[in-house]
Formats: C-alpha cells, sequence, structure tokens
C-alpha cells in the first residue's frame, strides 16, 4: 500500500520529483568531487616525492609539508654540511618553484648528479639529459597531456625552454631544469628549498635525522618513508577547513530541496492526508508514508549523484591527463550517509505538520 502511495506521489510531480532527485545528486557529487580532488591531488604529490628514494626531507623552519608553498632561504652550502654526516650516502639541493603559465605546476631546479645519486637517475622515454641552462626536461604525464616532444619549445617562468628529454613520471616533479638556471630567474641565486638526503641504508634514517637535528636545529626533517601518511588534509588545517565548507555547503542544498519539496508535497495533499486520518490511518503511518518518499528520492538522488561523479572524473581526466581523483568507497558511502541524513532532516518538519493536521479541515481544505 506504501510503496503504490509513493510511487503514485513521485509521478503526480515529475518536474518536482525530478529537481529534487538532481539536487540530491548535486550533493553527493559535490561532496565526492571536493573531497577526490584534494586527497588525489595530496596521494599523487606524496607518491611522486616519495618516488625521489630519498630518505630525509630537509627543509626550512615552519616550511609547509606541501612542496612549492615557500621560498628558498637556506644557503645550498648546507647541502656539503649535510654530506659529511656519517652514514649519509648523498645530498641533492631542489629549488623549487610554481609555474603559473598555461597551467599549475612546481618545476624542480636540480643539479643532475646530485640528483642522480638520491634519486638512482631519470628513465628516459626520450632524449638526454639536462645539459645546457635553457633545457628543460618533462615527465611523460605532462608530455601526454600538452603534446610535447623531445625537441619542443616550452615557456615557462616567463622564458623559453628546449625539451630535450621525455622522463618516467614519480620523481617529484613534472618539470626539471638546471638549479643554477631556476637560481637566476627565481632571484635566488646560491639558495635551494630543499635538501634531499640518502642514507647508506634505511634503517639509520633515525640517526642521521638526530644528526642532522643537531646541526640545524629547528628545521623541518621528515623521513620520506611517511610522508604519504603526512600528506592527508587532516594534517592542512586551511586545507581540511575548505573541505568542510564545501561539505557543509553540499548538505545545505541536500536538506534545504527537500524541505521545500515535502513542505510544498504536504501542502498539496491536505486533502489526501484528511482521507488518510478519516479512514484511521495514525500519525506514525503518515510520518512514515513521508519519509518513505523522502528516503525513495533520496536513493534515487544518491545513484544519480555517484554515477555523475565517476562520469565528472573521466571527463576531467580526459581534458587534464595529470590529474588525480581518488573516489574512494569510504567517502562513497560517507557522501550517501549525509544525503540521506540531509534528507531526513529535510522532511522531518513537514512530516510532523502532515501528522497534526485534523481530519476534518483537511477534508473542507480546497
Amino acid at each position: 500500500m506504501i510503496r503504490q502511495m509513493i510511487l503514485r506521489n513521485v509521478m503526480f510531480r515529475p518536474v518536482r520529483t525530478v529537481i529534487t532527485v538532481v539536487a540530491v545528486a548535486v550533493e553527493v557529487t559535490l561532496i565526492l568531487m571536493v573531497v577526490g580532488l584534494t586527497s588525489g591531488m595530496l596521494s599523487d604529490s606524496a607518491k611522486r616525492i616519495e618516488g625521489i628514494g630519498a630518505d630525509i626531507m630537509v627543509q626550512p623552519p615552519s616550511a609547509s609539508i606541501i612542496m612549492g608553498l615557500g621560498s628558498a632561504p637556506m644557503p645550498i652550502e648546507i647541502g656539503q654540511r649535510l654530506a659529511q654526516i656519517k652514514s649519509v650516502r648523498a645530498v641533492a639541493p631542489v629549488l623549487l618553484q610554481v609555474n603559473s603559465i598555461n597551467s599549475l605546476e612546481l618545476i624542480y631546479g636540480i643539479d643532475p648528479e646530485s640528483f642522480g645519486d638520491v634519486s638512482g637517475g631519470f628513465v628516459f622515454h626520450e632524449g638526454h639529459d639536462l645539459e645546457n641552462p635553457d633545457d628543460i626536461l618533462v615527465d611523460d604525464w605532462y608530455a601526454k597531456a600538452r603534446k610535447v616532444k623531445a625537441g619542443s619549445t616550452l615557456h615557462v617562468v616567463g622564458h623559453d625552454f628546449h625539451v630535450v628529454g621525455i622522463v618516467e613520471h614519480g620523481k617529484g616533479a613534472r618539470l626539471y631544469i638546471l638549479l643554477s638556471t631556476l637560481q637566476d630567474l627565481a632571484g635566488a641565486r646560491g639558495k635551494a628549498s630543499v635538501f634531499f638526503v640518502k642514507c647508506d641504508h634505511p634503517e639509520q634514517t633515525p640517526a642521521v635525522m638526530a644528526a642532522i637535528g643537531q646541526l640545524l636545529p629547528h628545521y623541518e626533517l621528515r623521513p620520506l618513508r611517511d610522508y604519504l601518511s603526512l600528506m592527508t588534509s587532516s594534517n592542512l588545517p586551511g586545507l581540511q577547513t575548505v573541505i568542510r565548507s564545501m561539505i557543509s555547503l553540499a548538505a545545505a542544498i541536500g536538506f534545504l530541496v527537500i524541505l521545500l519539496s515535502m513542505y510544498t508535497t504536504i501542502i498539496e495533499r491536505t486533502r489526501e492526508i484528511g482521507v488518510l486520518k478519516s479512514l484511521g490511518a495514525s500519525r506514525a503511518y503518515i510520518v512514515r508514508v513521508i519519509m518513505s518518499e523522502t528516503t525513495a528520492l533520496c536513493l534515487a538522488g544518491i545513484v544519480l549523484g555517484i554515477a555523475t561523479s565517476y562520469g565528472a572524473r573521466a571527463l576531467f581526466l580526459s581534458v587534464f591527463p595529470t590529474l588525480t581523483i581518488l573516489i574512494s568507497p569510504m567517502w562513497l558511502v560517507r557522501a550517501a550517509s549525509l544525503a540521506i541524513l540531509g534528507a531526513w532532516l529535510g522532511a522531518t518538519y513537514p512530516a510532523w505538520i502532515a501528522s497534526r493536521k485534523d481530519p476534518v479541515e483537511a477534508l473542507a481544505y480546497e
């Protein structure tokens, strides 16, 4: 009986039904895409940093865990002092620069020899290593996204570079130029943003970190083995606030649309409610009908929202191949739960109004 009533009620106002379902779908899609984009970018960045192969990352005091947000205040001579520490095999100074021309990419200024000692060297798909000041290396994902080949000219940080090689992705950045060149372009001559330290053996990392801590007190020392676990939104208060704000906005959209939809439904079905109550329907039965209809609309919106999220991810990845969007099962459940909770809260007041209607007044309603 209830199922038939719900089906007829849903089909009676198809436009309103579609709008309600779409609103819930937008709520779910917004949650999944915001979380998927942020977690995907953080995860991809962390994996590329770990892929460098270093054991320790040395940054200036109070440096952000997100690479590229800080300046380059460390003297390059620090690398020589780090190399003298017992059990340190290699030290690679790197200067970071964000390229905001046509895209937002992090550029590494590297010394090919020291960076190769720490990372094990690049795997080349095309071309050769950096040799001249105007040379640049790009990884295969960037090359595919930008349709760049060895021999192409790339304009970044206000300078034209000659692409001399396409390398395997996964070693920090997607663009690499000589350290000296980037120092000149960034006005940071003799400076480095980060030092990657390679130990003789990974188990020597704690001892080396202790020695570096004595040499460089107050500097940020991060073990690369744990870097992936550190790159989460919970460790980035500002990002966590943005995510929560977007989720709250999405939940508010679903709540308000459900509230308006079900409230309008109660007004339109006053006589129907009066008939049900005159036939002996209890307040609980009326509430059950309203909440069941709300749940049905919400479930349809959740299914549509999940499908839309995967479609949006596929579209984004086709346009931006270097982008990473993670839609995890955990957040599928969370987004669905938030949508259902918001829908039930939105339907609570209309259901309460419907359950308290006087059957005589309801039957006389025009």
